[in-house]
This record gives C-alpha cells, sequence and structure tokens, in this order.
C-alpha cells in the first residue's frame, strides 16, 4: 500500500488493533486528527496516522496522560525530557506500592488489629525526615540535654535507624515496632538511666582515650565461664567475680567491697533490660546488620554471682 492511502476508521482499528471507539476518542481530543473526510463525510486516515496511534498507545501504556502525549506529538515537549520525569515518579509509584506490599504483609503476619494496622501504615509512611525526627526526638530525650556528655554523639548516631527505599515485611515490621517502643515513656525512662550512670562512670573515670561500656567487660569476663557452665555459686566463680569487681573499682575510684558488689549487681540489672536489648535487634533489622550478640546471659550470670557474694 502507498504511504499516500487512506483508511476508514473500521480499517484503521484493524490495522491498529485499537477499537474504533478509542481511535474516534483521540480523534475528538485533537491527538490524531482525520486526513481528510469521504463524500459522505466519514473520516479517513493516512499511514502518518496509524503510525501516531501507535506512538499515542505505547505511551499510554507507559501511562503518560493525554495531554502531556499530545504534547509530546507536536513537539512542545522533549520526549526524553518527559521520559526522565515519567521515569522518576514511577520509582516513587513503586516504592510506594512496596511499602503498601511490605505493611499488608506485615499485617498479616503480626495478626494486627484494625486500630494497629492503621498505626502501622502510618509510621511506614512517614517521610525520611519524619523518621529522623521522631527517632531524634527519643535520642535527644535520652542522651541530650544541656549536661549532655560529648561522647554520646556517636552512641546516638549509632542508634539511628535507616529505614530502606525499598524495605521487606521484616524491616517495616521492626520499625514500626522500633517507633512504638521510642515513644514509651518507660522504655525512655529506662534508657536514661543507663546512659545517666555510663555518663557518671565515664566521668569518675581517671582513665584517658576510649572507655569500655561495663557490659562489654562483664561480656568478656563471664561470657568464657558462662560458656564453661561454671555455677555463678560455685567457688570456680570468684576469680571472675574479683576482675569485675576489681575494674568497677578502678573505674569508679572505690574499694572492691561487698557495697560496690551491690551497685555493681543493680548496675547490670539496669544493663540488662530487655527493651534496650530489643531495641538494638530491630535496629539490626531495619539497617540490615549483622544480629546482635544477646548480653542478657552473661548478664544475669554476673548478677546472680554477685547478689551471692553479698548474701554470704
Amino acid at each position: 500500500m502507498h504511504h499516500d492511502t487512506l483508511y476508514s476508521i473500521g480499517e484503521l482499528a484493524r490495522r491498529t488493533g485499537l477499537t474504533v471507539k478509542t481511535i474516534r476518542f483521540y480523534s475528538d481530543r485533537g491527538i490524531v486528527a482525520p486526513t481528510d473526510r469521504s463524500p459522505a463525510g466519514y473520516r479517513l486516515y493516512n499511514m502518518d496516522a496509524a503510525a501516531r496511534l501507535d506512538l499515542v498507545r505505547t505511551l499510554r501504556e507507559l501511562g503518560l496522560d493525554l495531554p502531556t502525549i499530545r504534547k509530546v506529538l507536536d513537539r512542545e515537549l522533549s520526549f526524553p525530557e518527559v521520559a526522565a520525569a515519567h521515569a522518576e515518579a514511577l520509582a516513587v509509584q513503586i516504592s510506594t506500592l512496596r511499602l503498601r506490599r511490605a505493611v499488608l504483609t506485615a499485617v498479616a503476619k503480626r495478626g494486627s488489629t484494625p486500630e494497629e494496622t492503621d498505626l502501622m501504615h502510618k509510621l511506614a509512611q512517614l517521610s525520611e525526615d519524619e523518621r529522623r525526627r521522631l527517632i531524634g526526638g527519643f535520642l535527644d530525650a535520652v542522651f541530650g540535654g544541656p549536661d549532655a556528655a560529648p561522647a554520646f554523639a556517636g552512641v546516638m548516631r549509632s542508634l539511628t535507624p535507616e529505614l530502606p527505599d525499598n524495605p521487606d515485611a521484616e524491616q517495616v515490621q521492626a520499625w514500626v515496632e522500633l517507633a512504638e517502643l521510642s515513644k514509651d515513656p518507660d522504655f525512655r525512662a529506662s534508657v536514661r538511666r543507663t546512659a545517666e550512670d555510663h555518663a557518671a562512670e565515664q566521668a569518675r573515670s581517671d582513665t584517658t582515650g576510649p572507655r569500655r561500656d561495663i557490659a562489654a567487660i562483664v561480656r568478656d569476663q563471664a561470657g568464657p565461664a558462662l560458656a564453661a557452665g561454671i555455677d555463678p555459686a560455685s567457688p570456680q566463680a570468684d576469680p571472675i567475680v574479683a576482675a569485675l569487681t576489681d575494674h568497677y573499682a578502678h573505674l569508679l575510684g572505690l574499694p572492691a567491697d561487698i557495697e560496690l558488689h551491690r551497685r555493681l549487681a543493680t548496675r547490670l540489672e539496669s544493663v540488662n533490660d530487655p527493651g534496650r536489648e530489643r531495641y538494638l535487634q530491630l535496629l539490626a533489622l531495619v539497617n540490615g546488620w549483622p544480629a546482635p550478640e544477646s548480653l542478657a546471659p552473661v548478664c544475669e550470670w554476673s548478677v546472680q554471682a554477685l547478689r551471692f557474694r553479698t548474701q554470704r
């Protein structure tokens, strides 16, 4: 067939695979205007119209709206620019859909009530800035204030969750639980007390340079004893308890007496907060970090060993 061959709207529909109704709609909108009219007044189209319709169908399948398509066809807009803008918009939509899917999957696994689902959806839809403000409020309440220790700046950064652009259901559920936990006043107060205790210990220490947290010392000292199955009340535990109390006594500049045993036991009970451990677990899930080692077993072993020796 020749380039100047004209087709009726029915013939054009057969050539393009579009319906007569669709072609008439595009024609009425001026997107694909008829080339001519038959003596009876019917619309006629040439091959350029067929090619234009093919392009319209492609652009519609890519999600472009009709006003934008018309501008592209009339060369009022650069198609590469339109494609780039549309690709960016689609990326946002895809991210939103993935987040909704993750929320629904988390709801299905969690067995949430409608109220919990609503909260989960709202928390998951927070922007990155909104998420930072929410967690920032928690971290400021725990570590902030005019008398905040300078060392806490690094701690705050290490405790900040960063939900990825395309989180899976487990990360969304972890983020929601973490956000809920961060707003719990009892949890905030507990972490604040632990932070204040740590700051006070660091302030009393005359050691220069980085100072290890008491929980890390307990892990290193009591971990091998726990792994070896040593009873915290047995004589074999005496050297471990002595090492712990000596370290704590040196840290505080106090004698390693019974009162210090009690003080260290109370301190470790504060460190061994289930909420704190859960926060760290959730933080690792959200940030894609390896699961943190639980300090609960070594803290419990050490507290038992210390309490036993204060009762003799």
